[in-house]
């Protein structure tokens, strides 16, 4: 048992430690999404191991500090997207004008999963001003149809190759576009909408490639960060959203942050975990909805399964202009613009 138990928990110091490496590698990579997972594991590894050996030597010791660092470092990552850490977007006033408001749904829908129904049923619901679903392909450009009646706008990238990608809105939309940023089959969206109110603001919609054997990260976080710097240098609010196959605590989404100067709504209100939505204990935050300062929060919800292997998330959000004075944008420094640049340059090498 003893073991067992002092194996269990080098794993789990290895795999902390692996999140250190600033590799693309797609199994270092892989050890930032079970962070929850890794502190939990590493408390009853823990717990398990002072309870039953009270002697213990110089290795118990030693073992124990380190396992316990990895704790308080997985933890330390992890808190921010706990409802009893500070929030980073304000609730929304309850008198907010609603023609500021924006109501969104970003669902990963799986695109051999044929529960389209399931997933209109949720529209029909939840109501939002624009829908962005991934992985759609023929079958589903064709499901989707039936919303064309509500959804008069509409950017349309069905694919084969579980990147395919649309867009629905009932807002106005202005310069849609469909991007190859990166990969040449792997799009992203991108149009101005124009808010009730007559208040123009940019959307991005993004799917990179996940990390998976044979698949390092370089060109997905190449694509996160081209999109970061464009939502810097345009003049407009932003909001950027989908299944960035990444989650929200890693390196490169932070970095994201600092580059974009974008908030996410999830700090301080819980982790919304999105995927696996068949397996409860290996689930994190893939799906994101991240917007900049001069945003504030009326609501932000995990929906229920429709058959994909994503759950899908539904945000209002209130253009708020003087929001901006009390909510502190992430910042980028030299460093972090040099790995931007960096970063940025080895995806498109990789391609």
């Amino acid at each position: 048992m003893k073991s067992i138990l002092f194996a269990s928990g080098c794993l789990l110091i290895v795999m902390t430690l692996l999140s250190f490496v600033k590799s693309a590698k797609w199994w270092i990579r892989g050890a930032d999404f079970p962070r929850l997972q890794i502190a939990v594991a590493s408390a009853l590894v823990l717990c398990v191991y002072l309870f039953l050996y009270e002697e213990r030597g110089t290795w118990d010791a030693i073992f124990l500090i380190t396992l316990a660092g990895a704790l308080g470092y997985q933890s330390f990552r992890i808190f921010p997207y706990t409802i009893v850490a500070p929030r980073e977007v304000a609730k929304a006033s309850g008198d907010a004008d609603t023609a500021n408001s924006i109501r969104l749904l970003i669902a990963n829908v799986l695109m051999e999963n044929r529960a389209a129904r399931r997933f209109l049923a949720l529209v029909q619901e939840t109501r939002p001003d624009i829908i962005l679903a991934v992985e759609t392909d023929a079958w589903w450009d064709e499901q989707l149809r039936d919303l064309s009646g509500d959804y008069p706008h509409s950017i349309k990238q069905p694919q084969e190759n579980h990147y395919g990608m649309h867009l629905f809105s009932k807002l106005e939309l202005a310069s849609p576009e469909v991007r190859f940023l990166v990969e040449g089959d792997v799009p992203s969206v991108r149009a101005s909408v124009r808010l009730r109110s007559g208040q123009w603001i940019e959307f991005f919609g993004v799917h990179p490639r996940p990390p998976e054997p044979r698949t390092d990260t370089e060109e997905r976080d190449a694509e996160i960060l081209i999109v970061g710097r464009q939502v810097k240098a345009q003049n407009r609010p932003a909001i950027v959203a989908g299944d960035l196959n990444d989650v929200a605590w890693s390196h490169t989404t932070r970095l994201f942050q600092r580059t974009s100067g974008l908030l996410d709504p999830r700090r301080g209100r819980g982790m919304f975990s999105t995927f696996h939505a068949r397996y409860p204990l290996f689930r994190w935050p893939l799906d994101h909805i991240f917007h900049d300062a001069s945003y504030t929060l009326v609501h932000l919800q995990r929906l229920r399964g429709f058959g994909s292997d994503h759950f899908p998330v539904l945000a209002e959000l209130h253009y708020t202009p003087s929001a901006a004075e009390g909510q502190e944008a992430p910042e980028s420094d030299q460093d972090d613009r040099a790995e931007a640049q960096e970063k940025i340059a080895e995806g498109k090498a990789a391609d």
